[in-house]
């Protein structure tokens, strides 16, 4: 996506509700994450021969996801703002006590993705925000104590139409001109000195860091 120029990413995902006011058919657009993967998923472009720490304080983009709240209340569907998205590991759903820890610490909703993708894309400088179509309530909740593959397939289904909805009224408003924080998320984080970045690194990650390098 780099190297075609992508400035913005839309991540349309499903997910499960941690909070009963937060219900299945809703969407939600994040802005905070909380990882529970087991790092086996490649989570950094820089991982050998570079030091780099970007800023990740606020993981989606903060003017990308308002646009995308204010979209999705303008079609008059169910829209959650400012929410916190738990990104555990798959492909099995939670244990019933995994569900119930989450939700005492305060988390939104639960998916499989977009915590590593926020992450890439920050490095990578490109804005990022999440639409999150619920599906179901997790297992925590007492209306059915089970997930199933049929519910999340059933009511993702419902919620297509929407999606694509909003995705035609968002597109439209969005700047050609970027003003956020991720499009200068690299500069100042290279902490290595340009002169000890192996050749190889160079050329590797050329695409993300001669910029920040001349």
């Amino acid at each position: 996506m780099k190297f075609l120029g992508v400035e913005r990413i839309i991540s349309v995902s499903a997910c499960g509700s941690l909070k009963e006011e937060i219900k299945p058919l809703d969407f939600v657009v994040p802005t905070q994450f909380v990882d529970r993967t087991n790092q086996a998923r490649k989570y950094t472009f820089f991982d050998q021969g570079i030091v780099v720490h970007i800023s990740f304080s606020k993981p989606t983009c903060p003017e990308l996801s308002q646009l995308l709240y204010n979209t999705v209340k303008e079609q008059g569907l169910r829209v959650h703002f400012k929410a916190t998205y738990l990104n555990m590991e798959g492909p099995q759903f939670s244990t019933l006590a995994e569900s119930n820890l989450y939700r005492s610490w305060g988390a939104d909703i639960i998916g499989m993705t977009n915590m590593t993708e926020a992450r890439l894309a920050r490095e990578a400088e490109i804005c990022y925000a999440t639409l999150a179509a619920v599906t179901d309530y997790d297992c925590w909740h007492p209306s059915h104590d089970e997930v199933t593959a049929e519910l999340v397939i059933k009511n993702l289904l419902k919620n297509v139409e929407n999606a694509k909805k909003i995705l035609r009224a968002f597109i439209p408003k969005i700047s050609s001109e970027r003003k956020c924080l991720c499009r200068d998320a690299l500069k100042d984080s290279i902490v290595t000195p340009k002169k000890v970045i192996p050749y190889r690194i160079r050329k590797k990650l050329s695409l993300l860091i001669k910029d920040r390098l001349s």
